[in-house]
C-alpha cells in the first residue's frame, strides 16, 4: 500500500510523541508530584497510529487504562492531556479525569478506561449511532488480551455482528493480562474467537506500523462500507510494567531488552522510510527535536496550571439534551 507522504510524516511524529511523552511520564511519575496510577504505552505505539490513520474527527474510539497512545493518536493535544494527568484545571478534562479516564469527545475519544472490557460495549452504541445517522463514521474499541476474556467483550462482538454494526475490535496482544500469560489465561485463539460469530479476522505485527496501518485499512473500509463489524488482533508488547511500579518480576530475564533491541516500532520506520528514500533521516530528525520542545513545554504548562476548585466540583455532572 502505498502511504501519501504527509500522511508517513504525521504518522512517525504521533509514534514519536507517544513515545516521548511515555518515556518522560515514566521520569515524572516517580517524583511523586502526578496523583492516581498511570499506564504506559511504550513499545505499542505503531498500533493506535496504524488504526487511527484511517480514522477522522467524524469516527469514534474507546480505550483501556492504557490510553494515552490512542488520545494522541486520535489528535488530544499534548499540553491538554498532560495538564489533565497532573490533575490540573486545564487538562482536557479539566482535572477531573486523570490518567486512567482522559477524553475528548470533541475528537470522537471516548476516553480511556479503568475498567477491563469497558470498551466494547461503548463502541457499540457509537457504531449503532453512525449507522443510524448514517454519517459514515466507524467506531473502534481498543482493548487487550485480559480483556478479551471479560463478558462485555464477548457480549459485544456478539451484538455488533447481531446488528451489523460499523465496528472494529482491535485487540492489543501485548501478551499479559496484567501479571498473566495470554498463554495460560485465553483458551483457544482470537482468531476462533472472531469465528465463533462469523465476524471476519484480521491480525499484524504490531511493531511494524506498515504492517498494522494496511490490515487496519482493509478492516476499517470493511466496516465503513456497511459490510459489518471485524475483529483486528495486533501482536506487540509493552515495555513498562502493568503500572507505573510494577516490578516485572513474571517476565523473563532480558525479554524487554530484547523487545527494545530488535522490535522497537520507531526504529523500524526509521530504518524503511530512509532505506527506500520514502522520508530523508533529517526530516525524521527535525521531528524528534520538536516533539521534544513540545513535550518539555507540555510538563511546564501543566506544573504551573491551577489545580480543580471546589466548586469546579459540581460542574460537568449532568449533560442536558
Amino acid at each position: 500500500m502505498q502511504i501519501a507522504h504527509d500522511i508517513l510524516l504525521r504518522s512517525y511524529r504521533s509514534m514519536r510523541t507517544i513515545r516521548d511523552f511515555e518515556e518522560r511520564l515514566h521520569v515524572e511519575f516517580a517524583t511523586g508530584e502526578i496523583p492516581g496510577f498511570v499506564h504506559l504505552y511504550c513499545g505499542e505505539e505503531a498500533s493506535a497510529v496504524g488504526v487511527c490513520a484511517h480514522l477522522s474527527d467524524t469516527d469514534t474510539i474507546a480505550s483501556t487504562h492504557r490510553g494515552h497512545g490512542h488520545c494522541i493518536a486520535k489528535g488530544v493535544g499534548v499540553e491538554g492531556m498532560m495538564a489533565e494527568i497532573y490533575g490540573r484545571k486545564t487538562g482536557v478534562c479539566h482535572g477531573k479525569g486523570g490518567s486512567m479516564h482522559i477524553a475528548d469527545l470533541s475528537l470522537g475519544m471516548l476516553g480511556a478506561n479503568g475498567i477491563v472490557g469497558g470498551g466494547p460495549p461503548l463502541i457499540c452504541g457509537a457504531a449503532l449511532s453512525h449507522k443510524v445517522l448514517k454519517d459514515g463514521g466507524v467506531a473502534v474499541a481498543f482493548y487487550g488480551d485480559g480483556a478479551s476474556n471479560e463478558g462485555t467483550t464477548l457480549e459485544s462482538l456478539n451484538l455488533a455482528m447481531v446488528w451489523q454494526l460499523p465496528a472494529v475490535f482491535v485487540c492489543e496482544d501485548n501478551g499479559y493480562g496484567e501479571a498473566t500469560g495470554a498463554s495460560y489465561a485465553c483458551a483457544g485463539t482470537q482468531k476462533a474467537r472472531a469465528a465463533g460469530f462469523g465476524m471476519p479476522y484480521f491480525d499484524c505485527d504490531g511493531t511494524d506500523f506498515f504492517a498494522v496501518h494496511e490490515a487496519a485499512g482493509q478492516a476499517i473500509a470493511h466496516a465503513r462500507a456497511g459490510h459489518g463489524p471485524v475483529m483486528l488482533h495486533v501482536h506487540l508488547a509493552r515495555w513498562y510494567g502493568h503500572f507505573e511500579g510494577d516490578a516485572m518480576t513474571y517476565r523473563a530475564n532480558g525479554e524487554v531488552a530484547r523487545e527494545r533491541a530488535e522490535r522497537d516500532c520507531l526504529q523500524k520506520f526509521r530504518s524503511h522510510v530512509t532505506e527506500t528514500s520514502l522520508l530523508d533521516l533529517s526530516a525524521l530528525d527535525d521531528i524528534d527535536t520538536s516533539v521534544k520542545d513540545e513535550i518539555e513545554a507540555a510538563v511546564k504548562a501543566a506544573k504551573n496550571a491551577p489545580l480543580p476548585e471546589p466548586a469546579d466540583l459540581q460542574a460537568d455532572v449532568y449533560v442536558s439534551y
